[in-house]
């Protein structure tokens, strides 16, 4: 059982590092390689086998490879007790290649069979711990991908016209024709779901119900980034309006995700809703034109988000399956190592100066505010920011500071050294990671004037988020007996806006109860009664005539002759 873990993490690192100094070389010379095999000729448009290999490519995924490596050791102790961790093992590793194809596919067809994979595998993930919340979530985060999958099938039906699949040729060419318009909006359209914008946002927090180190892997660096990357690569295709649009629902996602986490109690969903506020940020700076940045910023935010979430499995781990934050408490004492992990993903997250999350967030903010934008996409993102640091902070409070609410006869202690280690690979990449990737990214470093209010924003905005979040904590603790106006607030609010009740009984009730009244009326009502049972009858009728004069044979056969003499008298 432990061979199978150390065999992948050894070989997912090696390639790991392999990719990474593929993708320097690769970014010195400024080269981009094309791989094709062709598969079979369809209509004189041929099916080809593309492998692009560039600098994004490859830098993706040695990330990639990293965190699912280091996820993979950490499952070796954290998944111990399970008896199938051969089986999770291979799912996870399935998982990671899905990725890898996808990454490396500038081919439609070839994405979505990575892009279906992720689906599917995830699916099996999602539902691992076998019971009914497991497969509630499986099912709305399958079914939600779904409508992407379907939009990407549409769009590659679409892209015939164009008589091949390889859209990165002739992107920026035809991007105001019609057909490439609608490629480009089911494009759009499949990355919002599966990278759970406005209204597709609630399979992200459901999807939580998977293993912990599963959840540490969907949620920095595969399944929701796929979507991100996939408008990466087709942002050169998308339109004004189309970039407007984006800009809107993407902003709204961003603010509506970190004003749910101000409100959530169990810790993986607070850590999933700041994976959604991350990706609303990664997609608002892509809906301006600023595809670097959301790349630079997938890339950093990938290494912090993997690392929150494995500490969040160790405290998991050790308070016994309890994942409310209300039972926790003082774990600094008990637990110091992990918490001071856990304190450096959170600061990097909040972009603290010179962790790695600074880098990226500071810059796209800050070319956010140079951009000619209206007040409402400023607003609302300095606002995002500022609950970022709340929840943020709000965690720290209930984890480290306050009382411990749990048992007490519970025995808190670090002696996970397997999970901590792969912790460890990961911690160094935090910190140092920002400055070197913008280093090797940007040719040039970005110099942006700005006023001084305006390039203080951010910190303002970051000191203002710690007091919101201190004080929310505070309250929410002293006033016990809250008014049912507040309770229904919080409820609202921690709930995504009513998203999941609106995506499951909003989809299901009508189809119901449609089917309700079908059945009564028209299955089982007139359709029976014209239909089948008036068959039934007819030959049922006919048939015991046909019985009562063959089962009287004898005394008939004599009546019938008594009338035929009769007959023949007359």
């Amino acid at each position: 059982m432990v061979n199978i873990c150390l065999r992948y993490f050894v070989f997912f690192l090696v390639l790991s590092l392999t990719f990474f100094m593929m993708s320097m070389w690769l970014m010195v010379y400024d080269l981009t390689y094309f791989f094709e095999y062709e598969l079979l000729l369809l209509n004189s448009s041929p099916v080809v086998m593309t492998v692009l290999v560039d600098w994004m490519s490859m830098l993706f995924m040695s990330f990639v490879l990293f965190i699912s490596s280091t996820v993979i050791f950490y499952s070796n102790e954290y998944m111990a007790g399970d008896l199938n961790l051969n089986r999770f093992i291979y799912l996870v590793v399935m998982f990671v290649l899905s990725m890898m194809l996808l990454i490396i596919s500038p081919n439609l067809i070839s994405i979505l069979l990575g892009w279906d994979g992720l689906g599917l595998v995830s699916y099996c993930l999602v539902i691992y711990y076998q019971n009914v919340k497991s497969l509630n979530a499986g099912m709305i985060t399958a079914l939600t991908n779904r409508i992407g999958d379907v939009a990407l099938l549409m769009a590659i039906a679409w892209m015939l016209n164009y008589g091949g699949w390889n859209y990165v040729f002739y992107l920026e060419e035809v991007k105001q024709e019609g057909y490439m318009i609608l490629i480009t909006s089911m494009v759009i359209l499949a990355a919002m779901t599966k990278s759970a914008q406005i209204p597709f946002s609630s399979w992200l927090p459901a999807a939580m119900a998977a293993p912990t180190p599963v959840s540490s892997l969907v949620h920095s660096s595969t399944l929701v980034t796929a979507g991100v990357y996939l408008l990466i690569r087709f942002n050169y295709s998308m339109t004004e309006d189309m970039m407007c649009f984006l800009l809107f629902v993407s902003s709204m996602t961003m603010f509506m995700s970190g004003l749910g986490a101000n409100f959530e109690f169990d810790l993986k969903k607070i850590i999933a809703l700041s994976t959604l506020s991350q990706l609303g940020l990664m997609m608002t700076i892509l809906s301006l034109g600023e595809y670097k940045l959301a790349f630079f910023h997938l890339l950093t935010h990938a290494l912090f988000k993997a690392l929150l979430f494995m500490c969040a499995g160790n405290v998991i781990h050790s308070m016994l399956n309890c994942q409310d934050i209300r039972f926790m408490g003082s774990l600094v004492q008990a637990m110091p190592l992990t918490c001071v992990y856990m304190n450096i993903c959170n600061l990097s997250l909040c972009g603290i100066p010179f962790l790695s999350g600074f880098y990226s967030k500071d810059l796209i903010a800050e070319v956010m505010s140079m951009d000619y934008l209206n007040v409402y996409i400023y607003m609302v993102f300095y606002i995002s920011i500022g609950l970022t640091v709340s929840y943020s902070f709000r965690l720290v409070y209930y984890l480290f500071v306050g009382d411990l609410n749990f048992n007490s006869l519970v025995a808190l202690s670090e002696k996970s050294y397997v999970m901590l280690k792969s912790m460890g690979l990961l911690i160094i990449l935090v910190v140092v990671m920002g400055s070197v990737l913008s280093w090797l990214m940007f040719d040039s470093p970005y110099l942006i004037v700005l006023p001084g209010l305006m390039k203080l924003m951010t910190l303002i905005m970051i000191f203002f988020g710690m007091t919101i979040g201190y004080m929310m904590s505070k309250f929410t603790l002293i006033s016990k007996n809250l008014s049912l106006k507040y309770i229904n607030l919080s409820s609202y609010l921690a709930g995504m806006w009513n998203m999941p009740i609106l995506s499951t009984f909003g989809v299901n009730y009508y189809p119901i109860m449609m089917g309700n009244l079908y059945i009564k009326s028209l299955d089982q009502g007139w359709t029976e009664y014209f239909g089948s049972q008036n068959l039934y009858k007819q030959l049922q009728h006919n048939s015991t005539i046909i019985q009562f004069i063959l089962s009287n044979n004898i005394k008939l056969f004599y009546m019938l002759t008594v009338i035929l003499l009769i007959l023949m008298l007359f």
